[in-house]
């Protein structure tokens, strides 16, 4: 009986030891299968956080680009709170002599930009930011109750395909340069704002030549740059049937404010978010 014991302990240990060696042996393999599962649980992650890195991008800059009769003070409101949101905002002054003129100095100004940019036009500056926005460091176009002309096309048409009250209350001097008069400005430029606001728009808008206005896109930027669009409700300068479909036709992201022409002066808070929103957005490069 002990005999017969001995042999099934001794049975047992051999049994245990050809256990133990079949798994020496085994973890070699097991070792590469480890680092192999390894290195790809890496490269997955690798191609997450890149993806998740694209999708976070931060667009610092931002040029603004005013529309006619106003100057780079109309964007006033809105500079402060983009500022304050980190972006590093600039605001051209247009000469309003012509749009080849207003053209080159948007690319002077573009031309001082670090990096990527936002280039965001309102009114005639949608025009502006069309021909302009060729340039490579603009990455996405933002217009604010603005045109936004395809190849050929001149403000002068596009508002002249659907008139609003504006029109009537334009003058021009002997020189070309066109004014609105005060009931323009109070009634159908600027009607949302408070009446001190719209008292110094009347004294110090600035004389848009229709040189300007009439100065035909060559190449639209936003046929190959990501875009955005505000259209203005109760807009009575630009049509907002007008800016609704040209906001389609580009394919823009649109919001719709109930506000004026001057939406930047009207609704900043909600400009400047949306303008903000677009500078934290990449999936569409």
């Amino acid at each position: 009986m002990r005999n017969r014991t001995i042999q099934l302990v001794k049975l047992r240990i051999n049994i245990l030891i050809l256990k133990i060696r079949a798994a020496l042996n085994f973890l070699p393999q097991l070792r590469r299968r480890i680092l192999i599962l390894g290195g790809v649980c890496m490269l997955l992650s690798v191609q997450f956080f890149v993806g998740q890195e694209k999708e976070s991008v931060f667009i610092k800059n931002i040029v603004l680009v005013h529309g006619a009769w106003v100057d780079g003070s109309s964007w006033s409101k809105v500079i402060p709170i983009l500022e304050s949101k980190g972006f590093n905002v600039t605001a051209v002054q247009l000469p309003l002599t012509s749009f080849a003129d207003d053209v080159a100095t948007t690319r002077r100004a573009l031309a001082l930009e670090d990096g990527p940019t936002l280039l965001v036009g309102h009114s005639y500056g949608g025009a502006v930011i069309t021909e302009a926005g060729n340039d490579p460091r603009v990455a996405g176009l933002i217009y604010v109750a603005a045109v936004a002309p395809d190849q050929g096309e001149s403000t002068v048409e596009l508002l002249g395909s659907a008139p609003t009250p504006l029109g009537t209350e334009l003058r021009s001097d002997a020189s070309g340069f066109l004014k609105l008069t005060p009931r323009g400005v109070a009634e159908d430029f600027a009607q949302c704002l408070p009446s001190r606001e719209i008292e110094v728009l009347t004294a110090t808008q600035s004389p848009t030549n229709l040189a300007a206005l009439s100065g035909r896109v060559t190449s639209p930027a936003w046929r190959s740059k990501p875009s955005w669009y505000i259209v203005a409700g109760q807009d009575q300068a630009i049509s907002p049937v007008l800016e609704e479909a040209q906001a389609k036709r580009i394919n823009a992201i649109t919001i719709t404010l109930p506000t004026c022409h001057v939406a930047m002066l009207g609704e900043p808070a909600k400009v400047a978010d949306f303008i903000a929103a677009a500078g934290s957005k990449s999936d569409r490069d």
